[in-house]
């Protein structure tokens, strides 16, 4: 029975469950207020009852000492007696205005005589009730017994009672209902919270765009419940950003498998049509099979580089805990120096100029890695321009930061394309062959590489101008 009253009171909602546990408290709280009310009533009456009865008998021994016994009594329903004590014995005086069974006033009368000051006495007389009893010495040898009826004294204690019963039952019932509105308001917020959670739970996360369409908003519930709305509504937030960042990896990844496919696949059908065309004798001649060779050995460069850059870039994404840079103390303006040398060798046709300031700019970093962003940038610009475009390269030191500039004067880059020139396989001229433009991936590489070194690497392009700004921290760890 506990056991099936426990689940059924685990079942109940939240709300109702605290109404019930403030009516429980509110019951003992009233039982003990009561009580402790009706037993400090009935003591009051009592001891006003005993005053009353001295008071009374203050007279009475005055006529007892007089006539010999109580001729008067002062109230309907009391009783006095006089008794002459001898010893421990005590002989009632008649006449005398007492109940059926004198019993208790006779022993009371016994005591008094054994004692030295005056006795009060709760009995119950048979076929009368409960008294209250009070002896007191008249004259050596005379004892003076009164009885007062308890019966006024206990029916105001049952009017309390009965008062105290029906206030508290109605105020338990207030306090319940009332109590239980106000906490089905004030626990509304969470009931909110629990009807998010659901949607929540109802909701199809495995959509690519998947966006949580509900929020647990709204006033009221106090501190606590406001704190743990903005704490549930920040979860949500979270999930919601997780969610666009698992949709945007997948979106680059479906993005990034058909463009690799892409890639791979020309160079791949040039290798297979140049080894079919080996089948045939004319391709067999020296002079022909040597330029098919050729083409075979530069489509699988090709091919290797476009490997090499995927293998970087996937490296790169893993966040390794070694990332494949290897870095030393270097001079920036020596890698410069040497970017800006070799781009004069392969490119003659851009005039190129630098700047490099007055004195070495020492930082922690891979050479190699960051020789290969230089070239990267500088290629770019050349590719991408007409021939006499004039590029520069401007390296500069502030405090914490080191900052290399690679601009050209050529057509700039469209708005539309600014923010996707980091992507990889984009090219901003759709027309440009592979051969000219590359595979599209020199710029997701140069980024990558920058970053892993704790850098930036950002394009600014207007009218006629674009410039690629390369920033790296002074000290860089890889």
């Amino acid at each position: 029975m506990t056991a099936r009253l426990r689940r059924a009171y685990g079942r109940l909602r939240l709300g109702t469950r605290l109404a019930l546990g403030l009516g429980a408290l509110s019951l003992v709280v009233f039982a003990v207020v009561g009580t402790a009310l009706t037993t400090y009533m009935h003591d009051y009456l009592e001891r006003q009852l005993g005053d009353q009865l001295k008071l009374v008998q203050v007279v009475q021994s005055k006529d007892a000492s007089t006539h010999g016994t109580v001729r008067r009594q002062p109230y309907y329903g009391w009783y006095t007696a006089v008794y002459d004590v001898s010893g421990t014995s005590a002989r009632l005086r008649t006449p005398a205005d007492v109940p059926a069974d004198t019993r208790p006033l006779t022993a009371l009368a016994e005591a008094r005589a054994r004692s030295a000051t005056e006795i009060l006495r709760t009995v119950h007389i048979e076929g009368e009730g409960s008294y209250r009893l009070r002896a007191c010495e008249v004259e050596p040898g005379v004892v003076l017994v009164s009885a007062a009826p308890l019966g006024d004294v206990e029916g105001t204690v049952r009017q309390l009672i009965t008062v105290q019963v029906v206030a508290f039952v109605l105020a338990l019932l207030a306090l319940v209902v009332i109590g239980r509105r106000m906490l089905r308001r004030g626990l509304q917020p969470l009931s909110d919270m629990a009807h998010t959670a659901h949607g929540i739970a109802s909701h199809d996360l495995t959509e690519s765009a998947a966006r949580l369409p509900v929020r647990a908003d709204g006033p009221g519930g106090g501190p606590e419940v406001e704190e743990l709305r903005t704490a549930f509504n920040t979860m949500l937030e979270h999930i919601d950003d997780s969610l666009a960042v698992r949709a945007e990896a997948e979106q680059r990844l479906r993005r990034f498998v058909a463009d690799a496919s892409h890639e791979l696949r020309t160079p791949l059908m040039s290798v297979r049509g140049y080894a079919d065309l080996f089948q045939y004798a004319a391709a067999n001649e020296p002079g022909e099979r040597d330029r098919h060779l050729a083409r075979l050995r530069a489509e699988a460069a090709r091919m290797s580089v476009l490997l090499d850059d995927l293998l970087l870039l996937a490296r790169l994404d893993a966040a390794e805990v070694e990332a494949p840079l290897r870095p030393a103390d270097t001079d920036l303006t020596d890698l410069v120096r040497e970017a800006a040398d070799a781009f004069r060798a392969g490119h003659p046709e851009h005039p190129l100029t630098v700047a490099t300031g007055s004195g070495p700019v020492r930082l922690r970093l891979d050479p190699a890695r960051i020789r290969q962003v230089l070239d990267n940038l500088l290629t770019n610009a050349a590719v991408h321009t007409a021939a006499g475009t004039k590029v520069s390269v401007t390296v500069s030191a502030e405090p914490g930061a080191a900052t290399v500039r690679v601009a050209d004067t050529g057509h700039g880059i469209p708005p539309a394309d600014r923010d996707r020139v980091f992507d990889r396989f984009y090219r901003v001229d759709k027309a440009r062959s592979r051969d000219r433009g590359g595979s599209g991936l020199g710029l997701s590489v140069a980024r990558g590489l920058v970053e892993a070194h704790g850098g930036t690497l950002g394009v600014t392009a207007g009218e006629g101008m674009t410039v690629f700004t390369l920033v790296l921290p002074v000290r860089a760890t890889a």
